[in-house]
């Protein structure tokens, strides 16, 4: 029996290949005169617009977990917000999220006045053991992503200091240089010099059991599955409402029917403007997205790469040209590679392992929500019962009689 959704789109492909077009077959014509209609996706957008509060709050805890004994006076968060995206008062900011941190008064110096500082609450702390017990659970597959990153680049050697900067986006815990990586020196070394920000990773070990994509994975589980040999290639699926132009339905048909690339085979003979390095471009960001934890990342994010990965620098307009492999959103004024085929509305598919991280740090947030919400219900109710009560007493008051 095969499968609903097979590693290629064979709806798609059936139709085009049933054009009555003379130049089926032939050498896939240039794209640079064919376009593509940017379409709105609202519910990818919404899985991006969800996550704007969780952000938020992960930034300013992350401001302040990085401050000397993991304390700061709030006059100091407050001349941080404009940094830190805060939109209101670091004071309002506490005092909505209850569960992260506590207001207390100490000085800033031993003979100053008191001020007061902000700390973690017991349940961040304990939120934060939480999440140090997950990533150790799932340190195997922190590994293979590390590995898979160095596998694909050229040279097998990524910048460290790109690598931090892209660590939340494949969940990679803070000190993983220094914890995962010295932990596995049959995998990483690390060269330069740290310190003056000029230090890089490298791949000391090829594991050849890294080295198959997602799409190469997939394949092979539908082939054991469906006994019908399955070739590897992308899963195309347009968005509803959207129509590719005829152009661009044959050159999409050609481009499908090219033997797919792996992300991690040797392309460095290819030509960085032929038709195979478009196919390896797209194979590249599709396994990087599949990779990251919410199968998104912001294109300048992936832009930083471009050496790494030979990508060309009109590498983003994959985006839109291959639109049902790839949505680009510009929710937020900055523009997100999402993974079509990880999504089901807003919602992921497959879920990371370690996501379960952000599920925890979530349930942290909304306990505290809620107590705010109970504690400013009891507040109003409280008032209301004031009010009943003056009125109350003010009407069993005896009336003063003006004449006798």
């Amino acid at each position: 029996m095969m499968f609903k959704n097979l590693t290629i789109s064979y709806e798609i492909i059936k139709s085009l290949k049933n054009s009555k077009n003379p130049r089926l077959g032939q050498q896939i014509r240039s794209i640079s005169s064919l376009k593509v209609v940017w379409k709105k996706d609202t519910k990818l957008d919404e899985a991006i617009e969800q996550d704007k509060r969780y952000k938020l709050c992960a930034r300013v805890v992350k401001e302040v977990l990085n401050e000397p004994g993991q304390v700061i006076p709030l006059r100091y968060l407050e001349k941080r917000r404009e940094r830190l995206s805060l939109n209101f008062k670091a004071k309002s900011f506490v005092e909505m999220n209850p569960s992260l941190f506590e207001i207390y008064y100490d000085r800033i110096k031993p003979k100053s006045e008191l001020v007061q500082f902000i700390r973690p609450t017991s349940r961040l702390r304990a939120f934060l053991d939480e999440e140090q017990r997950i990533y150790a659970e799932n340190e195997p597959l922190i590994v293979s992503k590390l590995c898979k990153l160095l596998m694909m680049a050229k040279d097998k050697v990524i910048s460290a200091d790109k690598l931090v900067h892209v660590k939340r986006d494949f969940g990679f815990p803070n000190d993983f240089l220094v914890k995962i990586v010295q932990k596995y020196p049959n995998y990483f070394r690390l060269t330069g010099l740290p310190e003056e920000g000029k230090s890089f990773l490298e791949l000391v070990t090829w594991n050849p059991d890294f080295a198959k994509s997602t799409i190469e994975l997939r394949a092979e589980e539908e082939t054991l599955q469906t006994g019908v040999r399955i070739r590897p290639n992308f899963n195309v699926k347009l968005p509803s409402g959207f129509f590719l132009r005829k152009e661009m339905r044959e050159w999409t048909r050609d481009w499908l029917e090219q033997d797919y690339i792996s992300p991690y085979e040797d392309v460095s003979h290819l030509d960085q403007a032929s038709k195979e390095m478009e196919k390896r471009t797209v194979g590249v960001v599709h396994e990087l997205l599949s990779l990251s934890l919410l199968k998104r990342v912001p294109v300048p994010t992936l832009g930083k790469f471009c050496d790494e990965f030979r990508f060309s620098n009109a590498f983003s307009s994959v985006f839109t040209r291959h639109s049902g492999i790839f949505y680009l959103s510009l929710k937020g004024g900055i523009k997100t590679a999402v993974l079509r085929e990880a999504y089901k509305d807003d919602e992921l598919v497959v879920r990371d392992p370690l996501l379960a991280i952000k599920d925890k740090f979530l349930s942290l947030l909304e306990q505290g929500w809620q107590e705010r919400k109970d504690k400013l219900r009891e507040q109003r109710e409280q008032v209301q019962r004031d009010k009943e009560m003056l009125l109350a007493a003010n009407s069993n008051e005896p009336k003063e009689r003006l004449c006798d």
